[in-house]
């Protein structure tokens, strides 16, 4: 792992861009921007990895995009969680505690 750029773990990016359209439709350059800023400016989502995570979670049905205009006038395709979306962020984010707990269980050396 290199220095100062942390890694996302496999099949992290979509459970980010499923938590930061919760609150409403994004275009792509402001959902990078909605994570970037979650984390504390410690993720960083580059548009080679965004925009192909974004299809794909379109292809599934977890998020429907439609045109509209950005704050600088710029035509840009704004994302939106579909339900079966906010259902299937729901279960990731409970998933991930899960996972996370347990990690940090190792880690702390319980037995």
């Amino acid at each position: 792992m290199a220095k100062g750029k942390p890694d996302l773990v496999y099949g992290t990016l979509e459970m980010l861009i499923l938590k930061a359209l919760q609150h409403g439709p994004r275009h792509g350059l402001a959902i990078a921007d909605r994570i970037h800023q979650m984390s504390q400016d410690i993720l960083r989502v580059e548009q080679g990895s965004l925009y192909p995570a974004l299809y794909r979670l379109e292809a599934q049905g977890l998020i429907k995009a439609e045109w509209g205009v950005s704050d600088n006038n710029r035509r840009a395709r704004y994302y939106r969680l579909t339900a079966a979306g906010r259902k299937q962020s729901a279960a990731e984010q409970a998933h991930w505690s899960r996972i996370t707990k347990g990690i940090d269980l190792v880690l702390s050396g319980a037995s």
